[in-house]
């Protein structure tokens, strides 16, 4: 499946959640995630545009893949999620088993995230308000879709974010801001209990 999203930063969380309300749009519960992002040893995903993560909302853990993107107004990309055993240890073991492969842990990633649902043009949208820590808020529209409909995808997100009235989409992930914000000082190093290879490079950050 291909991931279409965009992500917008600095929103106004109220009006957004009027705006849903209105629309009839279904608001999950209140995540608390932890994406643990890694490089890999056969190549630099910042150079590739590919990530790889962990995922922990609560007990339940997830490994994420993402190709590179595929354009330039939007992250439409591939993605492959697993999910994986409950719990502290599944997760442990997971990252054991991938520092013995030769994969390096960068950073974490950690954020409050309340996710409504709605649906345009015939797909199913996650419409996700994003506290991120060391960064602020932020909305991503996300829709998952078949190759044979990513033009379709593309464009239905594109008219959610302009009938929500936002603009200037940031392309770049969490993890890629995150670390911009590192380098700068701006971002809170004792909330985003970041961990990154002291053998990479500022360049060869992984995304």
């Amino acid at each position: 499946m291909l991931e279409v999203e965009m992500k917008f930063a600095g929103v106004d969380f109220g009006p957004m959640e009027r705006r849903l309300a209105e629309w009839g749009a279904r608001p999950g519960p209140l995540l608390q995630e932890a994406d643990h992002y890694f490089n890999a040893p056969d190549r630099d995903f910042a150079q590739t545009d590919e990530a790889l993560r962990l995922r922990r909302v609560g007990p339940a853990n997830f490994v994420t893949y993402k190709g590179p993107k595929r354009d330039l107004q939007t992250k439409t990309r591939t993605e492959v999620e697993v999910p994986l055993a409950e719990g502290d240890r599944a997760a442990e073991d997971f990252i054991r088993l991938l520092t013995h492969l030769g994969y390096r842990p960068v950073a974490v990633v950690r954020k409050r995230r309340r996710i409504f649902h709605l649906e345009r043009a015939g797909f199913p949208v996650a419409v996700s308000l994003d506290e991120v820590e060391g960064l602020g808020r932020f909305v991503e529209l996300e829709v998952q879709a078949s190759e044979k409909r990513m033009a379709a995808a593309r464009a239905a997100v594109q008219k959610l974010a302009a009938e929500l009235g936002l603009t200037a989409s940031e392309r770049r992930s969490y993890l890629e801001l995150l670390l911009a914000a590192d380098s700068k000082g701006d971002a809170v190093p004792s909330r985003t209990a970041r961990r990154k290879d002291r053998h990479d490079s500022p360049r060869r950050r992984h995304r």
